[in-house]
């Protein structure tokens, strides 16, 4: 998988950044990442987890988590 990087202004109207590039052939998904608050991806991988067990997906739950540990 590519990942495309684009460092945005704090004017910058995030939401329809992201809704333009879904639009584009070929992007799958968007992510927002915030650089000055890494928290708010801890955040996120936390609810992942929690309804990756919730509903017993725990191949998905494994596979995330090894990702993680093998990843440079």
């Amino acid at each position: 998988m590519k990942y495309l990087k684009v460092d945005l202004e704090k004017t910058a109207d995030i939401e329809v950044l992201k809704n333009a590039l879904l639009q584009l052939k070929g992007v799958a998904s968007v992510a927002i990442i915030d650089d000055e608050n890494p928290e708010s991806e801890l955040k996120k991988a936390f609810a992942k987890t929690k309804e990756q067990l919730k509903t017993g997906d725990y191949e998905t739950l494994v596979n995330d988590i090894f990702e993680i540990i093998i990843k440079k």
